[in-house]
């Protein structure tokens, strides 16, 4: 199962970057880092903080997609 993304794009298109984006969501930048890779998923907390930074749905930042077999 993975969880994609797309938090790179929506702070990009707030003009900031991660270390901006981690102390307005109140985590480091290599949280931000690490979500922005898929190397980390977010809380069901953070994610919904993520996006109302972004002022968008979750949904619209992240999706889950089951891995085929």
């Amino acid at each position: 199962m993975a969880l994609l993304n797309r938090l790179k794009e929506y702070r990009a298109r707030l003009g900031i970057n991660q270390t901006e984006l981690g102390k307005l969501a109140g985590v480091s930048r290599q949280t931000i880092s690490l979500i922005e890779r898929g190397d980390y998923s977010p809380s069901v907390t953070l994610a919904l903080k993520l996006a109302m930074i972004c002022q968008v749905k979750v949904e619209d930042i992240f999706e889950y997609e089951e891995e085929r077999s």
